[in-house]
């Protein structure tokens, strides 16, 4: 499938969760809503990684490592958005959570030696401008 289909998808599904988590978060303290949460997501990606053969003398320990940073970078956001969504319109929250946009292309520029364009910057500070006003009450 074609990855820019593929991360329009990832954005549209992104923000129906966001919707979902907000919805969740009014019923549930958000250390449960993160943790249910948390439990569907295991289910839905133990099924997909069934479907594939996994060769472990095909993972390097680096590999492994990084991804088990980011798992923990992963439960962290989890923990700090679903405790934001239970006290903040989600329109505010989803904002300040998509500056990860802006620090995911500072840090693909600083530890990844990808180049920040005139337009990548521009775009950037753009986000970052619209997420700040989107989140100012």
């Amino acid at each position: 499938m074609n990855p820019t289909w593929l991360a329009l998808g990832a954005a549209l599904f992104a923000a129906l969760t966001a919707l979902f988590s907000k919805l969740g978060t009014t019923t549930l303290h958000p250390a449960w809503a993160t943790f249910f949460r948390t439990v569907v997501v295991l289910g839905l990606t133990w099924a997909l990684a069934l479907r594939h053969p996994l060769s472990w003398s095909q993972e390097s320990t680096r590999g492994l490592c990084f991804l088990a940073a980011s798992g923990l970078a992963t439960g962290l956001s989890w923990a700090c958005y679903f405790q934001a969504l239970s006290g903040q319109q989600l329109s505010r929250v989803a904002a300040l959570d998509r500056l990860s946009i802006v620090f995911t292309l500072l840090f693909a520029c600083l530890w990844l030696g990808e180049k920040l364009t005139w337009k990548n910057g521009l775009g950037v500070a753009l986000m970052a401008v619209g997420a700040i006003l989107i989140s100012l009450k």
